[in-house]
C-alpha cells in the first residue's frame, strides 16, 4: 500500500522519543493500537492537524523508529499518566489530537539496475 507521508509534513504536534517512552513497547500499551494496513487506514482517515508523530532524537532513535512498523495510537484510549506526560511536552492540549504515528511509512519504489548507471 502506497501512502502519503502528509503526517510528517503537517502534523498537529511531534513528541521526541525519549519524552515518549511511555508508549514503549507497543505491544505491552493499555490501549487501541494499530499496526501495518490498519495504522495505514488510520492515518488516511484523519487531518494531520489531528496526529502527533513520535520523532527520533539522535541516529540511534531515528533508526529504532525507521524500523518500527507504522503504528496509529488512538489518543482517547491512553491512560490519564501517559497523556499527562504527553500533554505537558506539547503545545496544545492532548485531547485535541485524534491518533499518536510511531515508524515511517513504507513505500514501493522502482527497483534499478546497476546496468543503468554504466553510461552515466
Amino acid at each position: 500500500m502506497i501512502m502519503s507521508k502528509k503526517h510528517f509534513y503537517s502534523s498537529g504536534a511531534s513528541i521526541e522519543y525519549g519524552t515518549a517512552s511511555g508508549l514503549f513497547p507497543v505491544d505491552e500499551l493499555d490501549a487501541t493500537v494499530l499496526q501495518h494496513r490498519d495504522a495505514h487506514l488510520a492515518l488516511d482517515a484523519v487531518d494531520g492537524d489531528a496526529v502527533i508523530v513520535v520523532s527520533p532524537t539522535s541516529l540511534a532513535t531515528g533508526y529504532a523508529l525507521g524500523g518500527h512498523p507504522v503504528t496509529a495510537i488512538r489518543v482517547d484510549s491512553l491512560s490519564a499518566e501517559i497523556k499527562a506526560t504527553l500533554d505537558a511536552a506539547i503545545d496544545d492540549h492532548i485531547e485535541s489530537f485524534d491518533l499518536i504515528q510511531i515508524g515511517t511509512w513504507h513505500h514501493s519504489s522502482p527497483n534499478h539496475s546497476l546496468a543503468e548507471f554504466t553510461d552515466a
